[in-house]
């Protein structure tokens, strides 16, 4: 398990991670997404103890991360831009990783480039973006780490290569207990891939749940009312977080368990009733806009 308990990281004047609390647990896929500028990338370089908070600490498995390497050996990160060193070989990469994590297989990895169709003499920097994102993806598998932190993980991948990813990532997770930590702006790549998803905003967490159960909590409805005092009567009852009005047709998405919803209609006579399936994606818009990140503030 990995706790994050009361992180603050600054630059200079600038405001990173502001008192980040989180909760990781093992064998599950966390998605952690956020605004722009949320802090994510920040949070997963101090969780590998790449970086130092200011305030706060991340303990791995019972023991701190920064300045620990017995609790940094159970971690990769796989950067948004993978580094890897100047004119260096695939090959080379492998050396430099095997070298650095004891559990490393050698004999997966060969496996693993041969099925991505990625040379091990060949020069890295003649890679595309998503090669370079492949290969950091397969010396992540191939580190045989505990925790496996990819910042951005689809990012440059077509959909075969994104649907590998995913396919190995579950592999990994039957064989051998892998925890997957994934960030990424594409929350429908997400969504069919992780159990618990930490939402950040501006350094802080807004919320940290099991997917299933901010499904459950959230709930899209659309109704045609025979009129509008059926409308008023309905919408003195809801927790409406959305509202959108085309014609007779009302679209809510509201914050109540599906029995208080289904009370709120009881009584209502309505022309059309029916609740919609919500993605994570609506979800992460009704959050954010509860503390003002809304494109209506935007444009």
């Amino acid at each position: 398990m990995i706790e994050v308990k009361g992180v603050c990281k600054s630059f200079d004047d600038i405001t990173a991670l502001n008192n980040l609390t989180l909760n990781m647990k093992e064998e599950e896929v966390f998605g952690l997404v956020g605004t722009n500028g949320a802090g994510k990338s920040t949070l997963l370089r101090i969780m590998t103890g790449v970086l130092e908070a200011d305030k706060g600490e991340v303990i791995v498995d019972g023991k701190q991360v920064f300045d620990n390497p017995k609790a940094k050996e159970n971690i990769f990160l796989i950067p948004d831009d993978p580094y890897y060193f100047p004119n260096s070989t695939v090959s080379e990469m492998m050396g430099y990783y095997s070298s650095v994590y004891r559990k490393f297989d050698k004999n997966k990895f060969s496996y693993l480039l041969e099925n991505f169709d990625l040379q091990g003499n060949r020069r890295i920097s003649t890679f595309s973006k998503g090669m370079r994102k492949q290969l950091a993806i397969l010396l992540g598998i191939c580190s045989n780490t505990k925790y496996l932190l990819c910042d951005e993980t689809f990012d440059g991948l077509d959909p075969v290569m994104r649907q590998a990813a995913k396919m190995l990532f579950a592999k990994e997770m039957d064989e051998r207990g892998l925890t997957p930590i994934l960030t990424s702006h594409n929350l429908r790549e997400l969504e069919d891939i992780c159990d618990h998803v930490g939402l950040v905003h501006k350094g802080g967490v807004l919320l940290s749940r099991e997917l299933s159960d901010m499904k459950l909590n959230i709930r899209k409805v659309q109704v045609v009312y025979q009129n509008e005092e059926e409308q008023r009567k309905a919408e003195s009852h809801m927790d409406i977080l959305l509202h959108e009005n085309r014609g007779k047709v009302h679209t809510y998405t509201v914050r109540m368990p599906e029995a208080e919803l289904e009370m709120c209609f009881e009584h209502v006579n309505t022309i059309l009733l029916e609740t919609l399936p919500l993605t994570l994606e609506e979800i992460f818009i009704c959050e954010t806009e509860v503390v003002g990140y809304d494109i209506k503030n935007i444009i």
